[in-house]
């Protein structure tokens, strides 16, 4: 197969007022990399959904083409590695940030970058899984790298109804983890309960106290919101616990005192996963679809859209509307 003239992308140009939105691109658009890409799948995802929109300052250059993550099979290569006809995904790693994303039918991107599907994964479900789950892989790892382990006590989630809330109730249950959530949306805790959530808190009349130390609580916690949910944890986190921070949907600033820290020993923890390291990142994607892949992913897949309904699923989700994870089909996988 070779590449058409012209294809479509949803393609962002930035500018007052913003301009998003699906046109058709050419091959001297595509950027450089060792891979030529037939996309089948990509995601969406918070981030994406602010590159989208312009609400959020992604985009460190325009025009790109959105979404930062990529599921598809290799058209062409010049890198040994990799032939033809090869599955391969990419998450982050400057995708629709420096370089155009994975909201087209073709992408050429770095081989560097580029991670063979695992076995078991269909691309579906790896762009099911994603940054989203990626995110929620790399918080534990990093927890456990500190100590946290299940025999420590229950981990909470937060912002548990969202892509990365799901996915990481769903891995710390894979990998035998006492799970509690935090969510704002009570009628989906039913769901939440089925993907391993032991305990289902309100987030509507939550009250995580204002003193430096509260009664300690939970064991370690993986936080998608940030503001004053984060400052929150930072007091009811128990000694030697540790909070995995990688989202900012509640705000993005931190207001505590150094005593969780000195005083119980709790450790806060950055998630970067877009800048992850390649062996680390292989590795966590082959827990993904063995040890640690999540019992329900199908379910947790709750929306399949195409390029051209992205609008739509952006303002759902900055609205704080969205539920589970939706995949963007954009050639048969």
């Amino acid at each position: 197969m070779t590449i058409p003239d012209a294809f479509n992308a949803f393609y962002i140009r930035g500018g007052t007022p913003y301009a998003a939105g699906l046109e058709s691109i050419t091959q001297t658009e595509l950027g450089e990399g060792e891979l030529v890409l037939r996309v089948h799948y990509s995601s969406v995802n918070y981030k994406d959904a602010l590159a989208g929109t312009g609400k959020g300052k992604i985009l460190r250059q325009f025009p790109l083409v959105g979404g930062i993550d990529v599921a598809g099979e290799v058209l062409d290569s010049s890198d040994s590695a990799f032939a033809a006809g090869t599955q391969v995904l990419v998450t982050g790693c400057g995708l629709s940030e420096t370089r155009n994303g994975g909201y087209s039918e073709y992408l050429r991107v770095p081989a560097k970058w580029a991670i063979p599907l695992p076995k078991h994964l269909t691309a579906r479900q790896a762009m099911g899984l994603g940054t989203a789950g990626f995110t929620a892989a790399l918080s534990l790892y990093r927890m456990q790298a500190l100590g946290q382990a299940p025999e420590l006590g229950p981990v909470v989630v937060t912002g548990a109804t969202g892509g990365v809330g799901m996915l990481a109730i769903s891995v710390l249950q894979a990998a035998g983890y006492e799970v509690h959530s935090i969510s704002g949306k009570p009628e989906h805790f039913d769901f939440l309960q089925q993907l391993g959530a032991r305990q289902c808190v309100s987030r509507h009349g939550l009250h995580l106290g204002s003193r430096p130390l509260e009664a300690a609580t939970w064991a370690g916690a993986i936080d998608n919101v940030g503001g004053s949910m984060l400052d929150g944890l930072t007091r009811v986190i128990k000694p030697w616990g540790n909070i995995a921070s990688c989202g900012l949907a509640g705000g993005t600033e931190l207001h505590t005192t150094v005593m969780p820290f000195i005083i119980r020993g709790v450790s806060l923890i950055g998630i970067n996963s877009s800048g992850c390291p390649r062996d680390l990142r292989e590795n966590l994607w082959q827990r993904l679809a063995t040890d640690w892949r999540p019992a329900r992913l199908d379910e947790i897949i709750t929306r399949e859209v195409t390029l051209q309904e992205l609008p739509e699923v952006f303002d759902t989700m900055l609205a704080g509307k969205s539920f589970g994870r939706s995949v963007v089909r954009i050639a048969d996988d």
